[in-house]
């Protein structure tokens, strides 16, 4: 097959895949299961998560990929960091953080390595790391598995991020927690579509 055989072409239309997107959602991290998706798979999804838009190119975000061995380590940092700053958490509070990257077969870090540049500026980098943990979960998804994108305080957080492998100037777009499911997902209220659109009417004038 040539190369622009291999391409969508112009007005080439997917219904299936509009459907799909329509019925998208997210699998709540009780329910999920092993053994979620092998080595080849998950490489696959994210050659296709790294098919994001990216201004000039620059690639401003890379992936870390999350066992629940590694998930085990970083709870119990992310708990003894917890207790150190509160030392009335309770006992509830630091399981919960003790859980927060064990929940899933495997979780797939999306990081923002946004820069400064010359033409391109920092929020639009990090952007693209929004765009590639997006593609993600849509793929993951259409794979068959569970995918829920949970980000969590410590990603914000200077030392959270440190426990989570990221240098000071990189930030965590995303945690996209990927496992196996058996139960059917009822869907959730989804916005008012039309309280969210509007046509433009000029340069804004200052009203609300």
């Amino acid at each position: 097959m040539s190369r622009s055989m291999s391409l969508i072409q112009p007005g080439e239309r997917h219904e299936e895949v509009l459907s799909f997107l329509e019925r998208r959602k997210s699998v709540p991290l009780t329910q999920f299961r092993g053994p979620g998706p092998d080595d080849a798979m998950l490489r696959r999804l994210l050659a296709i998560a790294a098919r994001a838009p990216d201004h000039g190119r620059l690639e401003p975000w890379r992936f870390v990929i999350y066992r629940p061995d590694d998930g085990a380590r970083i709870g119990d940092a992310l708990a003894a960091l917890v207790a150190a700053r509160d030392p009335e958490t309770s006992a509830d509070d630091l399981e919960r953080e003790r859980n927060r990257l064990r929940r899933a077969p495997v979780a797939i870090g999306v990081v923002s390595t946004a820069g400064s540049h010359e033409r391109i500026p920092e929020w639009e980098q990090f952007l693209s790391a929004g765009a590639v943990a997006m593609n993600l979960v849509t793929a993951a998804t259409a794979a068959g598995f569970a995918v829920n994108w949970v980000t969590g305080w410590y990603s914000d957080d200077a030392e959270g991020r440190a426990i989570l492998g990221l240098a000071p100037h990189e930030r965590m777009a995303a945690v996209v927690h990927i496992g196996d499911y058996d139960t059917p997902i009822p869907d959730r209220p989804r916005p008012d579509l039309d309280a969210l659109i509007s046509h433009y009417e000029g340069p804004y004038d200052g009203s609300a």
